[in-house]
């Protein structure tokens, strides 16, 4: 089984854990077009690919993500004379970057971001999508769009106010100000701060680890619950996750958990 061939990503696969690591350091991993699709399609291979079963996102060098590369601004030209055929190909332009970032969601492995230095931008919208979130306590957060002069248009102001308070939000994103780790970790951003890299990636990687040690099939379908639960009301939620135990829950995989247990071994599961 071979990996997939990146330019902007660097990618390892170890204990049924995919590391996927922003690899432009000399950028602050700044997001150039190849990186925009490459997330896409790397996401969408650990979804089909069996071997994965949990995937955790990283960055190399002195920062996680310095958002957007800014160069992209000036390639991001819609010549047409219609000016509303020009606004339209803008248009599903911003569509087609927002569907890059919803492979992470759209991954049914649990995604995993292990932030450190910034996280600005796109950054932002990309990491609202992981399942976790957690940090080095060196990790600075900005909604930076609105000091170019744009507003967020690729996820983090539908995305942050479901997981952050809403007046939080609206201060972010209002301002451009710096979120510090500690804060991110107050407001409910992140689930637990480290006190450098290198914890935060033994860490996070020891997490992924023990969720990949439970039965996939589970834990596709408890992030496809979740996810339902998220955007539908109780009673839809309810019964979506009594449907979907109906049709998917494995009698192998409930037998070989239970036998594991009385045989205090750790259970093997089919992929």
């Amino acid at each position: 089984m071979e990996l997939p061939v990146t330019h902007t990503l660097s990618l390892a696969l170890e204990h049924y854990v995919l590391t996927v690591t922003l690899n432009r350091p000399n950028q602050a991993n700044a997001m150039n077009p190849d990186t925009w699709r490459e997330v896409q399609s790397t996401f969408e291979w650990a979804d089909a690919e069996p071997a994965v079963r949990v995937v955790v996102l990283n960055g190399a060098g002195k920062h996680f993500c310095a958002g957007i590369d800014l160069s992209m601004f000036s390639e991001i030209t819609f010549e047409h004379d219609d000016p509303s055929r020009a606004n339209e190909l803008f248009f599903h332009h911003v569509r087609g970057l927002q569907r890059n970032l919803q492979a992470l969601r759209d991954c049914r492995k649990p995604v995993l971001a292990a932030m450190h230095g910034a996280c600005v931008g796109a950054a932002i919208d990309m990491t609202c999508y992981a399942d976790m979130r957690y940090a080095a306590a060196n990790a600075r957060f900005c909604v930076k769009e609105i000091d170019i002069g744009i507003v967020a248009d690729v996820g983090t102001l539908q995305n942050l106010p479901k997981l952050i308070p809403e007046g939080v939000v609206r201060e972010l994103a209002l301002t451009g100000r710096y979120m510090d780790a500690q804060e991110a970790l107050s407001v409910g951003f992140i689930n637990k701060v480290f006190d450098d890299e290198q914890a935060l990636l033994d860490e996070v990687h020891a997490l992924a680890k023990l969720i990949a040690s439970k039965t996939p099939l589970a834990t596709r379908g408890t992030k496809q619950v979740l996810n339902h639960a998220r955007d539908h009301s109780l009673d839809d939620g309810l019964e979506y996750v009594a449907l979907w135990n109906a049709a998917m829950m494995s009698q192998h995989d409930v037998r070989e958990a239970m036998a594991a247990k009385l045989e205090q071994r750790d259970p093997v599961f089919q992929d």
